[in-house]
């Protein structure tokens, strides 16, 4: 019964990130010497994951449907300097501000997906050039508008307490909308037909075309979704630090990217859930500024973590084996 239980397990596409957690937790423990007590209830990795946590499941969703999306280093920047141009720079409400950073997601994110339905280039190369592209504009129009590349931002007490609080004088509000937003997609992904329609486009477009599914205007919604949850992300920075920047957000693709494979997602598509980004993102959260508890050098931590992703990935590909190799358990609904 137990070894059923454990082969039942080690078939889920989340089986490698929370392996890849308890490692960590155990490395960082005999090797690292760190309290784990002290480890668990550290805003500095919960702050982190929460952050990198709403880019990194639209991130997966993409991934599981066969694409990515490297655009994302570009929206964050733009979407704190959007909300910090117009409503600090400008004085508008803060409500306009927010929704020029979220519009300006809108359409980065349906520029990407027509391309990526309209043309046969790699959306690799497609957010590529978006990325480039908007890098450039952000510093362009920042400097044309405000003269500086740095802008000051003060909000309204609501719009703290919704977007740029500090719960406990520790924990960022962002955490909140992390959870809320995993909670939501599980049900997205793994009990709604359009769950079903993502797997489907990762494992054969052709085929999802073919049985009926709205290919493109999936592929459009899923890259909208990605560069929004990224504006937000810099919307949410601006309004905590009451500034922005045009600098920053290039870290997140690598990370996010790799807390997604170590969340159990496959590169190739068609395979992954949203509990495993999630806990593949505090693993990675974990490693990265765990780190900071020990004694052992910080330039360890790349190390460790192009280790990790390494087995992340051969994990990946033996789990989803072994869920192949098992018709009857649906791993998938």
């Amino acid at each position: 019964m137990k070894n059923s239980v454990f082969s039942d397990f080690l078939r889920r596409p989340e089986a490698g990130s929370v392996l890849s957690l308890i490692a960590v937790f155990a490395f960082f423990v005999i090797f690292g010497g760190v309290n784990l007590g002290n480890l668990v209830g550290s805003a500095s990795w919960v702050n982190f994951a929460a952050n990198l946590g709403i880019v990194a499941i639209p991130m997966g969703l993409l991934m599981i449907a066969g694409e990515l999306d490297i655009s994302i280093g570009a929206m964050i920047p733009a979407g704190s300097m959007t909300v910090a141009i117009l409503s600090g720079y400008y004085g508008l409400p803060i409500w306009v501000g927010m929704a020029g950073s979220l519009g300006l997601g809108v359409i980065v994110g349906t520029i990407n997906g027509l391309l990526a339905t309209r043309t046969t280039v790699p959306t690799l190369i497609i957010t590529l050039g978006t990325l480039v592209a908007m890098q450039g504009i952000v510093l362009s129009a920042s400097v044309l508008l405000t003269g500086s590349a740095s802008v000051a931002l003060q909000s309204p007490a609501w719009a703290k307490f919704l977007f740029g609080q500090l719960i406990g004088g520790s924990y960022q509000v962002i955490i909140v909308w992390w959870i809320a937003m995993t909670i939501g997609f599980v049900y997205v992904l793994h009990h709604s037909r359009r769950g079903n329609w993502i797997f489907a486009l990762g494992g054969d477009k052709v085929s999802a075309r073919n049985a009926g599914i709205p290919t493109d205007r999936l592929m459009i919604g899923l890259f909208i979704l990605s560069a929004v949850s990224a504006s937000f992300v810099g919307m949410c920075g601006a309004i905590l630090f009451n500034s922005a920047q045009v600098s920053g957000g290039m870290n997140y693709i690598f990370n996010a990217v790799v807390a997604v494979v170590v969340g159990g997602v496959l590169l190739t598509g068609g395979f992954g859930s949203i509990m495993g980004i999630f806990v593949g993102t505090i693993t990675f959260a974990i490693v990265s500024q765990g780190i900071y508890f020990t004694d052992i050098d910080r330039n360890w931590s790349s190390l460790i973590l192009g280790a990790m992703l390494l087995v992340a990935v051969l994990m990946n590909n033996g789990f989803r084996k072994l869920a192949l190799s098992a018709p009857s358990k649906k791993t998938q609904k």
